[in-house]
């Protein structure tokens, strides 16, 4: 029995032993290690020719692994298309691979999986894509599927009412989501755009002629750019592109559709493109709250239309240099990115610090821009309990706030860059991510050579470049909230008592029209 009783106060001091070493262990670590040097990218050269049609063909050979993909990359997504059509480009990509003059969505699919690749397509605002992943003695094969959906779609009746249905019953249960609806409201109401997937309206009213009409007007050769990225030479591609895409249609003889106007001028961000600087009463100009009876979660989203981040080069050189100095230098890009890093991009970020590691109010929140050449959205997003979306909404304005006043410490501001030149290098490390990069550039005019220069332009961001871009794009934005309106009303309107409340009814919500209504 004495045996016993030792042995068991032996494991329980030893027990005592361990805990208060794991203790002094976390203590330690709540003092983080300084992050390491960024490690440096091996980026292959872009090499460039264009075919006799106008086509830019652009090569990146990386031999590593015998994996190639090839983006077809077409200059025109959802900002070509008029509201009445809104989620044009999205079908029209979304049905090139639904069957073509020699094969069905069936036998396209099917030949795909024999080869071992894949295809995908897809539109956003800014551009439309069709890509192949394929090994690379499988190329010219799957070359010859890529070229016949480009070239030769049928947009047969009963695949488009067959994926309008889907989108359609995707598009109903998504508005019944917090979070979805309030980025869904947000492209009208403060990005004066409209859902590049469509609205139920516009999705039941497009037509086979309109999806016929989007492809021959846009996907042509001067308008696209035929990118391959992997084990493949630059005098392999080229001789593959001209083999299969040299009969594409050099340009459109119609004038390209282009988006409507949704409503008047958005003002704060009319003042910023005509470079006057925004004196904000506060940071909030705006509050809309959709209001979505029953919803298990509020979501709170700050959204605000920003000057343009100069994500291209302007005409001239010598113009370009007047604004930046520099004519190798986004103006406001690099600053605008290290912001969203310290702001809401990751774990770490402050958003999900405040909001979710302190108070546990909320899974997670985090912000994003999407990017435009003629001025780009802010956004952030979070979901929370209805009873604290009144105070999240409070947090967030407060977290924004800061980034206008005050100064970043040189230990945030720099993990917070290498947060950033890592995801990078790692995107890169595969050949799509590769091709998605180098695409995102001819999204924005920018020469390819600009890929280099990417991680040493976000470490030379300093602290007061992004408390300047922030005390110009951030203040006067619009404050979004989606949920239950009658448990958080009484609450925001406590904390915003000189902010007029604009209130919807989620299932009387138009897009179509300005009130909304």
């Amino acid at each position: 029995m004495k045996n016993s009783k030792l042995k068991i106060v032996k494991i329980f001091s030893a027990f005592c032993v361990l805990h208060f070493a794991f203790l002094n262990g976390a203590i330690a670590q709540e003092t983080q290690p300084s992050p390491a040097a960024p490690k440096s990218v091996n980026i292959p050269a872009v090499k460039e020719r264009k075919l006799a049609n106008g086509l830019t063909v652009s090569v990146i050979e990386r031999r590593s692994l015998p994996i190639v993909t090839v983006r077809l990359l077409v200059s025109s997504g959802a900002n070509v298309e008029e509201m009445r059509r809104a989620g044009l480009a999205n079908l029209t990509a979304s049905l090139l691979t639904k069957g073509t003059k020699t094969r069905s969505a069936t036998q396209i699919a099917e030949e795909l999986e024999f080869l071992g690749g894949s295809i995908n397509t897809g539109a956003g605002w800014n551009n439309s894509v069709v890509s192949i992943n394929i090994m690379s003695d499988k190329l010219e094969q799957a070359m010859a599927i890529l070229s016949d959906v480009v070239l030769n779609p049928v947009f047969k009746q009963e695949e488009i009412d067959l994926l309008k249905s889907q989108t359609l019953d995707g598009l109903t249960y998504n508005l019944k989501q917090p979070g979805f609806l309030a980025s869904y409201v947000a492209t009208q109401y403060s990005f004066n755009e409209h859902p590049a997937g469509g609205t139920p309206e516009s999705l039941g009213k497009i037509t086979q002629a309109d999806l016929v009409n989007f492809k021959n007007e846009n996907y042509t050769a001067k308008n696209s750019v035929l990118i391959f990225a992997g084990d493949v030479s630059a005098d392999k591609a080229n001789a593959l592109a001209q083999k299969y895409f040299g009969s594409l249609q050099e340009s459109s003889p119609m004038p390209k559709m282009r988006a409507e106007p949704m409503g008047p001028p958005f003002v704060v961000g009319k003042a910023l493109e005509t470079g006057k600087k925004v004196q904000a009463d506060s940071m909030v100009k705006r509050i809309l709250v959709v209001d979505l009876p029953n919803s298990g979660q509020a979501s709170v989203n700050y959204t605000r239309k920003t000057n343009s981040p100069r994500m291209f080069y302007l005409n001239t050189k010598r113009r370009f240099k007047e604004i930046s100095g520099n004519a190798k230098t986004f103006w406001d890009y690099y600053p605008a990115l290290v912001l969203n890093s310290v702001l809401g991009g990751g774990y770490s970020s402050r958003l999900n610090q405040e909001i979710r590691i302190k108070r546990g109010l909320s899974y997670g929140a985090g912000s994003s821009f999407a990017w435009r050449t003629d001025g780009s959205g802010f956004s952030t997003r979070t979901q929370t309990k209805n009873e604290s979306a009144a105070e999240v909404a409070d947090l967030v304005l407060a977290e924004v706030k800061k980034l206008t006043e005050n100064s970043i410490a040189e230990a945030e501001l720099t993990p917070r860059k290498s947060v950033l030149t890592g995801n990078f290098g790692r995107n890169l490390e595969t050949t799509e991510g590769l091709a998605a990069a180098v695409g995102e550039l001819y999204s924005f005019d920018l020469p390819a050579s600009e890929l280099v220069s990417y991680m040493k332009s976000v470490q030379a961001v300093t602290e007061s470049q992004v408390r300047d871009f922030a005390k110009s794009n951030l203040p006067g934005g619009d404050l979004v909230i989606v949920g239950d309106s009658k448990i958080f009303m009484d609450d925001l309107k406590k904390r915003f008592p000189s902010t007029e409340i604009k209130v919807v009814s989620a299932d009387k919500l138009n897009l179509d029209s300005e009130s909304l209504r």
